[in-house]
């Protein structure tokens, strides 16, 4: 009796002391490919997003750039009249949106023309990757369309 309640104790100390370097690996190895096969779909839904955020930033845009019309009697001639006052202009209620509220997802400006090529006015933002045209999240966003 003596003996297996050694043997008990020596087993269960050794148990006790932790995981093996074999159990370690195991465990990374399946977290390294859980995590490549998860994060893939994560990020592409991010991207996705963006593009969602810079359309409805855009639409909100525009709704400040007709407000600030009803205000005033004239269209701003840059983004930044929805946020700052010029004394040059009567009846201006704003901030008609926030200063952060004229980058687009990106960290980029979004590109104002006043007048627009494709209405009275064109706010539209180049996408992921900063060029004209492109497809997908590279694609550009705009109030015309």
């Amino acid at each position: 009796m003596k003996w297996n309640s050694r043997k008990e104790k020596a087993y269960s100390g050794r148990a006790a002391a932790g995981f093996t370097l074999v159990e370690l690996l195991l465990v990374l190895v399946i977290l390294a490919l859980i995590g490549g096969l998860v994060l893939p779909g994560i990020i592409g839904k991010a991207e996705g997003a963006k593009v969602k955020a810079a359309s409805s930033q855009i639409s909100r845009l525009a709704m400040a750039v007709e407000s600030y019309y009803l205000d005033t009697g004239s269209t701003p001639d840059s983004l930044d009249l929805l946020v700052n006052e010029s004394g040059n202009v009567g009846g201006w209620n704003g901030p008609y949106v926030k200063p952060s509220s004229l980058k687009d997802p990106w960290g980029r400006e979004y590109v104002y023309q006043y007048p627009g090529e494709h209405g009275d006015f064109d706010i539209y933002s180049l996408g992921a990757d900063g060029q004209p045209g492109g497809e997908g999240k590279n694609a550009d966003i705009n109030s015309w369309e």
